[in-house]
Order: structure tokens, then sequence, then C-alpha cells
């Protein structure tokens, strides 16, 4: 019985004497009683390693070189204590490794306290001599991690801490779980790696304070940033997901920006996951809000791999949305933005407006926009390229834009025409007024209020605009949403209205149906509620009475009382308008109308 508590290597170097067994001693079995020790002997490395490190500090000569024997110290270190509570017993092969590593430590300690005294023989031989320890502590390093993800440590006693209950956690009992992750991060297998990956992930999205915790622990970020090149695409997966979580917490921002993070994220862009992609532009969305940190996309390729993204018709609509949305960002740097244009991607764009995914739509009418906004040479570019003509196809009631695509189209029509010398005679050529019309008449609440945003704008755009306008029969339309329900429908529509009656055309067509002059004048009542901010009827009321059928209409409609109660008021358009319908031949008409 005692045989199956036995090393095997043991158990191959027993004989059989007399049906008793005799153990034979072999170098084997000496290693094997040795390996009794094998637990403080991990603990002693770890001990002069840390003894080595801090001694490191006070070395003059050969900095360089130091402080990359002084990284590796620090990475192996971090291996070390990670397995520290490992169960390897019985294994050879962990024992010999720990044993070469006692080895270089104890070499490379004589070379520091050389280097401290000036008592080595030549440069030359020192620096080789540091390489040498620098190539043997990498070794190490591989070979622990190599072990482990093999499978030849145990992790008897890496228990997995449970995660802390979200309401009563304390900011300790946070850090412990994080730092039971951070240790199965360091040396896991990648089975191990990943679990721990899946689960920082969730709790950081549970809880913010998470972040918060990790950012505090050495390294963490590191090595997040570090796995975004691991060839297991799981863990560079999980470790994109992480660090896009992270960069949208402004404290952390500036950390993951200095463990080199930007670099990463620029490779990630060329892998195969487009999921991966995916979190690596929303994270470099966040990072570039910064126009800092623009340069530093735009130096390691950036630029070129994300309009690549753009460009590829088989990424889905995210990846393509959140490209656009860093590449919004880098075009605040006037440089990136010259080689942008040069690069003819303007036209890509405007392809891309056209498209039948939302996201894909919006984020490159915003980029459009962005690109354009405060630069009259890219606006006409944008206009001669098709843009307008594109974004206006985005309004057509035919297609099935989303409202909120086409809310984004309009506000780009908006900006591309600011500075276009002939707007309107685009905004016809390619039917925008026949769309505005068709959603006054058709459309759910939400385009009508689209309509009438449209409406009030295109009013300020030109005289000729309004006369247009009136020309195809805006006048009726907006007419009748001065009876809307909704208060914004009621005062956009009298807005528009008054800004289209400086056209004596407009006003004509205005009073044609008496009908329209007698709701205005309805909506003067003293007691009406529902109805538009009084100041602006009487606005309109006062231009139409340059127009003699209108002047007629208000007297002989019976509510011009409404007008003279104003009046007595003090409201000043009402006394105008009063003091103009009371002169020459109309006064005799008033004056029977008042003392009736």
């Amino acid at each position: 019985m005692y045989n199956d508590f036995l090393p095997k290597t043991m158990k191959n170097n027993m004989v059989e004497d007399n049906n008793s067994l005799l153990v034979v001693p072999t170098h084997s079995q000496q290693i094997q009683e040795s390996l009794k020790v094998e637990k403080p002997t991990t603990q002693k490395v770890i001990e002069e390693i840390s003894s080595l490190i801090s001694l490191s500090y006070s070395i003059k000569v050969f900095s360089a070189k130091w402080q990359l024997i002084r990284n590796k110290l620090e990475e192996l270190l971090s291996s070390l204590t990670a397995i520290e509570n490992c169960d390897s017993n019985n294994n050879l092969e962990v024992f010999s490794t720990i044993q070469a590593i006692t080895e270089t430590i104890k070499d490379c300690h004589d070379q520091a306290n050389q280097c401290l005294e000036l008592s080595y023989t030549g440069k030359l031989l020192m620096q080789s001599n540091l390489d040498i320890v620098s190539g043997k502590l990498e070794k190490h390093k591989k070979d622990i991690l190599d072990i482990d993800n093999v499978g030849l440590l145990t992790h008897s006693y890496a228990i997995e801490v449970s995660r802390p209950n979200i309401v009563v956690a304390s900011r300790d009992d946070l850090r412990f779980y994080i730092l039971d992750l951070f240790s199965r991060i360091k040396i896991g297998s990648v089975d191990m790696k990943g679990q721990a990956l899946i689960a920082f992930n969730e709790v950081i999205q549970e809880d913010e304070r998470y972040v918060k915790v990790a950012s505090e622990v050495d390294n963490f970020f590191s090595f997040l940033v570090h796995f975004l090149d691991s060839q297991e695409r799981e863990i560079q997966e999980n470790a994109a997901k992480a660090v896009s979580v992270i960069a949208g917490f402004e404290s952390c921002k500036s950390l993951l920006i200095g463990v080199g993070i930007i670099a990463p994220l620029v490779r990630v862009l060329e892998s195969e996951s487009e999921l991966t992609k995916e979190f690596a532009t929303k994270c470099l969305q966040k990072l570039t809000e910064n126009a800092d940190n623009a340069w530093s996309v735009s130096a390691h390729g950036g630029v070129t791999s994300l309009l690549k993204m753009c460009d590829n018709e088989e990424n889905h609509g995210e990846l393509v949305g959140s490209a656009c949305g860093v590449l919004k960002n880098l075009v605040i740097v006037q440089e990136i933005k010259r080689f942008i244009i040069d690069d003819d991607a303007i036209e890509m764009f405007i392809k891309l407006v056209m498209s039948k995914v939302e996201v894909i739509q919006i984020s490159s009418i915003d980029f459009l926009q962005t690109i354009a906004s405060g630069n009259e040479s890219v606006t006409k570019l944008i206009i001669k390229e098709g843009g307008v003509r594109a974004l206006i196809s985005v309004l057509d009631p035919k297609l099935s834009s989303s409202t909120k695509g086409r809310q984004i189209a309009l506000r780009g029509i908006m900006t591309l025409c600011i500075s276009s010398e002939n707007p309107l005679s685009i905004l016809i050529s390619h039917g925008f007024l026949d769309h505005i019309l068709y959603f006054f008449q058709f459309g759910d609440f939400l385009n009508q209020e689209l309509a009438l945003k449209a409406a009030f704008w295109l009013c300020g755009t030109s005289e000729e605009a309004k006369n247009v306008m009136g020309y195809v029969g805006f006048i009726p339309e907006l007419v009748k949403f001065l009876g809307s329900k909704s208060f914004e429908f009621r005062e956009m529509a009298a807005e528009t209205i008054s800004s289209m009656m400086t056209i004596p055309r407009n006003r004509k067509r205005f009073v044609h149906d008496d009908q329209n002059v007698t709701l205005l004048l309805q909506m003067l009542h003293p007691e009406e509620t529902n109805s538009v901010n009084k100041k602006l009827l009487l606005s309109i009321l006062m231009t139409l009475t340059s127009c003699n059928s209108a002047r007629k209409q208000i007297v002989d409609s019976g509510y011009f009382k409404y007008i003279e109660k104003l009046a007595e008021d003090e409201e000043s358009d009402a006394k105008k308008i009063v003091k103009k319908l009371s002169g020459n031949k109309f006064r005799s008409i008033l004056n029977g109308l008042w003392h009736s």
C-alpha cells in the first residue's frame, strides 16, 4: 500500500528480497528526497530576487543593461510569486528549473556587486556577462510559463476566489478578488488566463469600482495590453474587450497610453477576428478623443488600416461604424485630414452614406460633417463628389432609412449647404422639397418634426427659397400644424409661415384661402390655451395687412375684437394693426363693428 504513494521513479528502482521490499538508493531517489524542501527553496529564490532588484537601483554603470535585467527580474518574480503555493512536489522538471534560477540569481548577484564596487576586469567582458544573464532570465521565465501551460504544475492550493457580493463588498474584497484574477492572468495556463479575463470583463461591467482597483495593481494594465498580441484568439479578444471598457474611464486613459497601448491596438486592426477589431476600434475611439493621441495612431499606420476597414464590404456595421468614429476624431489634426483627402477617401464615405446598414450610414454622415466643418474647400469637394445628392437620397420616403438616419442626413445637408453658392438648385434637382412635402402629408410624428425643421431651415437660406416653397405648396401644409397638439409643432409652423410672409406672392397665396386668416384670428381668443405665441400670430397678421384682400378678411371675420382687446392690453403689434385698419376706407367699417 505504501507503494501507491511513492513517486514512479522510486517504484522503478525497488527490488524484491524474501517477500519484502528493499529500496535501493539511487541518484533519482536522492533528488526526490531533496524535493521535500522545494517549497521553501522557491520562497528563498523569491526573496533573493527581491533583494537583487533593490540592489540594482544603486548601480550607476551599464544603466541600460541593468534596467533590462531589472525588468526581467520583475517579470520572473511575478511568475514565481504566482506559483509559490502551487503543488510542485514529486516534479523533477520543476525542481531543476528552480535550481537553475537559483544559480543564475547567484551569478547575477556577484556581477551586481562587481558593478557596485567597480571591480570588474573589463567593460566589454562585463557587458557580455550581463547579456548572458539577461538571456538566462528570459529563458527561466519562459520555462516556468511552459511548465505551467503543459500542466506540470497542479494548482492544488490555488483555490479560486469567489466573486464578492456587489451589494456588501468592501474595497478590500474587490482588491483581493482582482489580485487573484491577476495571478491567474500572469502565470495560468491558456485556459486559466482565458477564464480569468472573462471573469474580469464580467466584473468591470457589473461594478466600475473594479476598474479603479485594477488600475492600482502594478502591471495589470501592462498584461492586458501585452495580451493584445496573443496568438490565442480568445485571450486576444477578451483583452481587447477589457481595454475597450477601461478606456471609457477618463482616469485610466493616460495609464493605458503610458503602457503603450496604441501600437498593439493598431496591430489588432489587421487581425482576423472582427469582434476583436471592433473592441480595438471602440477603444481607439475613446482614446483619440484626446487629439494628442491621434498622432500616435497615425505614426503606427492606423489611419491606413482604418480606411481599409471602412472600404471592406464584408465588415459588419458595428466595426465600420467604430472605424468611422476613430477617423472622425483623427481628422481634427489637419495633416491627417489632408492625408485622408489626398487618399481619395471622400468618395468612399459618400458611398457609405447610401448603405442600408443604419450604423454605417449614420457614422459616415457624421464623419463627412466633421471633415467639412469650417473648411470651405472640403465642403465644395464633398458637394462636387455627390455628397448632397447622397444625403438627400437618405430622405427618400421610398427607401427604408431610419428616422435617426434621416435626421442626421438633414443635419449634414444643412452643414454642406451653408457655404454652397446655390444650394436651392441642388436641393430642387435631387427632390429635397418633394421629400419634405411627403413627410408633411404622410409622415409619422418624428418624420413630420423633421419636415418642419427642414422647412424652417430652408426659409432661412434665401428669399428665392421662400418663394419656391410657396409655389410648390408648403403654405397649406404648414397651416395644418398651427392646430397641432404639439406645442413645438405649432411654434415651428408659425415661425416658418412668418418667415415666408416676407414674400408678397406668399401673402397672396396665404389669403387665397380665407380660412387661413380666420384660423389666425380664432387663435387670438383670450381663453384659447392650445394656441401659438400671440406675438408671433400678430406678427403674421401685421405682415398680411399690406395685402388688400387680407385686410378685408380681417375686418369681415368677426374676430377683430380679439385684436382690439390685445391693443387695449398694450400689445404693440395689435395697436399697429388696429391703427392700420382704422385708417381711410376701413375706418367707418371698424367704427360700426366696435359700437355694435
